[in-house]
């Protein structure tokens, strides 16, 4: 163990030695020391004057509403001018510097250094995640400082140095870290370009809404897996050792993630048959609702209660599905409607025909028809059929609509609507027995013996 620990620690040693001897020649001497307070001085001078300076600027952007480039400017100008206004202050302590003799290098390298954090702060606001533009911007400064103050070269071949192998294949401390980064510039980079992708895709006039989602998820998909395939050959992973790692993890999926890759497929086909797809009105298990969007594992739809379904993809295709809007938007309804027998009957399917006219929802083609269906028990059932082209918009509504038409021009015209009614015939010499209970409620006993009505049940006249 310890003859395994003994390079690792010979080259710790080694980086110790050369920080112990930069620090004393570089940091620990008074002129340097003098400098970085000048710097810091010059630094706290600039936050000073900008906070003072930094308000009639916002004044100055807000007047000028009507001009975007120079909102633009000033924006930038509020974020970097105090960092501006350091460099100049801190270039006239190095010429100070100058004049008495000496060489004012770290003043050279703390205005490097704020300069390059003028160009990544600007190089961030072009990258929509502030987080990561930030955390981006942080390491490039890290390197440029390294860079500036002379250690990164030495910083690289000591990472150079520390090596590791895994499953018979050599690593090193910079590789991993190259590879880290490039995976990070890589992923942005995709992500931005998906995006943009996904905008030009999405004004192509001649492509479906599913065909256009189908075609931004693939383009998505692509870059995404060119970008990490790429981190990966960064870090010197030979990517065909993945080869048993890709068949082990198709085994995996095809046991453990069935039902997941079954959603997915089943979402591949639905972009691409256009069977459901953004925008339809559909009816699956209970739910109506609009497609609101078809994704990779599932299909949201927005029903009129404003709740949102999740619907997995594969329901889709194993179960029957109602798609009210397929190939024709028009949807014909079945309002069903019983009357008395004493009433008209002819009057009765004019009047529900009438009940349509002015209901902007309801199509003067085909017109609105009533129908005579059956004669029932205790009511003569008609249905009013008629057509709407909005089914997005609810169908309840209209119905109710129609409904309460009716009912008003029933009431007017003498229409009866029925009730169920039942009748108890007793035959000659039979009787029932009454007893009143404790709390006053009446129950009725058996007929006489041998005695039974021919029709008997609640209610009657």
């Amino acid at each position: 163990m310890k003859e395994q620990l003994e390079p690792v620690l010979s080259k710790l040693s080694e980086a110790y030695r050369f920080l112990d001897g930069w620090l004393r020649a570089n940091v620990l001497t008074w002129q340097t020391a003098v400098q970085w307070g000048a710097a810091l001085a010059a630094l706290l001078l600039a936050m000073a004057v900008w906070r003072a300076v930094r308000p009639g600027l916002v004044r100055w952007r807000e007047r000028l509403s009507g001009n975007p480039l120079g909102r633009a400017l000033l924006v930038a100008l509020e974020s970097t001018g105090w960092i501006f206004l350091f460099i100049a202050l801190v270039q006239a302590g190095a010429g100070a510097f100058q004049l008495l003799g000496h060489t004012p290098w770290v003043l050279d390298a703390v205005s490097q250094l704020a300069a390059a954090g003028i160009a990544l702060r600007l190089l961030s606001f072009a990258m929509p995640n502030r987080a990561l533009a930030r955390s981006t911007a942080t390491v490039v400064w890290i390197f440029v400082s390294l860079q500036i103050l002379g250690l990164l070269t030495p910083l690289t071949s000591f990472l150079a140095k520390l090596s590791f192998s895994l499953g018979g294949t050599q690593f090193t401390a910079l590789g991993a870290l190259k590879g880290l980064v490039l995976a990070v510039v890589l992923l942005q980079a995709a992500s931005m370009l998906s995006r943009f992708a996904a905008g030009r895709i999405g004004s192509l006039k001649g492509v479906s809404p599913s065909g256009q989602e189908l075609l931004g998820k693939t383009v998505k998909v692509v870059l995404f897996t060119l970008a990490v395939l790429l981190a990966l050959s960064g870090m010197g992973i030979d990517l065909t050792s993945l080869a048993i790692f890709s068949s082990a993890l198709g085994v995996g999926i095809g046991f453990g993630l069935q039902t997941i890759i079954s959603n997915y497929v089943a979402g591949v086909i639905l972009l691409m048959d256009r069977s459901i797809k953004p925008g339809d009105t559909i009816e699956v298990g209970g739910v109506y609702g609009v497609v609101s969007g078809v994704y990779g594992r599932f299909s949201s739809v927005k029903t009129r209660d404003g709740k949102e379904y999740l619907i997995p993809n594969e329901h889709f295709v194993t179960n029957e599905v109602i798609n009210w809007t397929y190939s024709d938007s028009d949807v014909r309804l079945r309002i069903p409607v019983g009357i008395s027998y004493g009433s008209d009957v002819n009057k009765a399917m004019s009047l529900m025909e009438e009940s349509t006219k002015g209901l902007k929802r309801i199509l003067a083609s085909p017109q609105p028809r009533a129908l005579l269906m059956e004669f029932g028990d205790s009511s003569v059932n008609l249905e009013l059929r008629c057509w709407i082209a909005d089914a997005a918009d609810g169908v309840s509504n209209i119905k109710s609509d129609v409904l309460l038409r009716i009912w008003n021009s029933f009431h007017e015209n003498g229409i009866e609507f029925p009730f169920p009614q039942r009748d108890v015939l007793l035959k000659p010499g039979s009787a029932i027995n009454v007893t009143v209970g404790r709390d006053g409620e009446r129950g009725f006993g058996s007929a006489t013996p041998g005695d039974s009505p021919e029709r008997s049940g609640e209610g009657g006249e």
